[in-house]
């Protein structure tokens, strides 16, 4: 029995392994990092912030899986026993400063705050610089208003009026609950051409460029949508279609090494990582040490389940470690980058991250580590790719 019992729990735990929910992540912040709306896998254990946990099933997870755990910061409020939102980027909104970061999920305030609110398959979750309802800037200070929502179709004919409708959240700040309804004044455009939306929330559109093109909704301060029109008359070769007389596409062959995960093949191979925001042997001038890293990594038949990076100083004699956790230089009793602390950075593809405040005076040691889904380590380190040793000038 106990055998049956372990099997079971063993199978459930591969199972929910293998269909972890995908979710939507954007994050509209002021200053200069941002997140588009970007597609992430949900994490399999929950994130910690401030010693508390943020279950991994909600959207302060998704957070964590679309900007990388060292991107943003939470605080545990004891008054109400929940993790409290910070900053995201480094950036942070406190009481009095006439916004703060708001979270909307499928367009709708979450009221229980970002680690109470779970997020299910395909939903969207949005991290808002908002203008504070109760005490808004007076100053021109910039903020965001609530978001809002464009609905448009997945095709359209060359030359003919394309039907949109925008939608905007609306937030009782007395009861904390969001209506959707229809944005009447929104500006929608596309390809060079314009409209506005009526009391009902419709506008129309002629799209005349064939292919892909993007339909943008914008209104004053709220947070602008798109989506994605295909215009083809069907037989154009443009959206999947193909022209008369022409043979339709062939499927060149799957083509594969036998263990790189392509064409249902096992995956015993890494995926690679570059370092892309600093050169080998770079020197900076005083005062001007990067702050932002960046890097990317490429496309894995696995997927990629962790980025991770070490970055290690020394300077006149003194050496350090960057800590991922407590966010700052920590001394080290030997020298050497292979004593220095890797930490995740999330498991974006094209990642960013930003350190608390530009790097200084010494030289630098960066590396970085990839780990696809099926747990395959990028861990060979090779000089101007996954590592790059840097200076900072006195």
């Amino acid at each position: 029995m106990k055998k049956i019992l372990l099997a079971t729990a063993v199978f459930a735990i591969c199972a929910s392994a293998a269909h972890a929910a995908t979710v939507s992540v954007r994050v509209s912040a002021i200053g200069p990092a941002s997140l588009p709306r970007t597609t992430v896998t949900m994490p399999s254990t929950s994130p910690q912030k401030d010693g508390h946990d943020c279950a991994s099933t909600t959207a302060g997870a998704a957070l964590d899986a679309g900007v990388g755990g060292p991107n943003w910061a939470a605080h545990w409020d004891s008054s109400f026993n929940e993790l409290v939102l910070d900053s995201i980027y480094g950036e942070a909104h406190p009481f009095g400063s006439h916004l703060f970061w708001a979270v909307y999920i499928n367009g709708k305030s979450a009221l229980d705050g970002l680690c109470n609110v779970d997020v299910a398959q395909g939903d969207y979750a949005q991290f808002v610089a908002l203008c504070d309802p109760y005490d808004p800037p007076t100053d021109g200070s910039p903020c965001y208003g609530e978001p809002l929502q464009l609905q448009a179709p997945a095709t359209a004919a060359p030359g003919q009026n394309v039907g949109v409708t925008v939608t905007e959240s609306q937030t009782d700040i007395n009861t904390g609950v969001t209506t959707i309804v229809p944005s009447a004044g929104a500006t929608v455009s596309a390809g060079g051409v314009q409209a506005t939306t009526d009391g009902s929330g419709h506008a129309a559109l002629t799209l005349s460029d064939r292919g892909p093109t993007t339909i943008a909704a914008t209104k004053g301060t709220r947070v602008d949508d798109s989506a994605v029109t295909c215009v083809s008359d069907g037989s154009d070769g443009f959206c999947g279609s193909t022209k008369p007389g022409e043979p339709p596409a062939v499927t060149p062959p799957c083509v594969h090494n036998g263990d790189d995960g392509l064409c249902g093949s096992p995956d015993h191979k890494a995926t690679y990582g570059f370092i892309t925001s600093i050169r080998e042997h770079q020197h900076f001038r005083k005062g001007h040490g990067p702050r932002e890293l960046k890097g990317r990594t490429d496309p894995d038949p696995s997927g990629l389940k962790d980025v991770q990076v070490r970055l290690t100083r020394s300077d006149r004699g003194r050496c350090s470690l960057f800590s991922g956790t407590k966010l700052r230089f920590v001394r080290m009793k030997r020298c050497g980058a292979r004593r220095g602390t890797w930490f995740s950075i999330g498991s974006k593809a094209d990642w960013t991250y930003l350190l608390p405040k530009a790097l200084g005076r010494g030289r630098y040691v960066l590396d970085l580590k990839t780990i696809d889904g099926a747990g395959n380590a990028d861990a060979q380190l090779a000089r101007t790719r996954n590592r790059v040793v840097f200076f900072v000038d006195a």
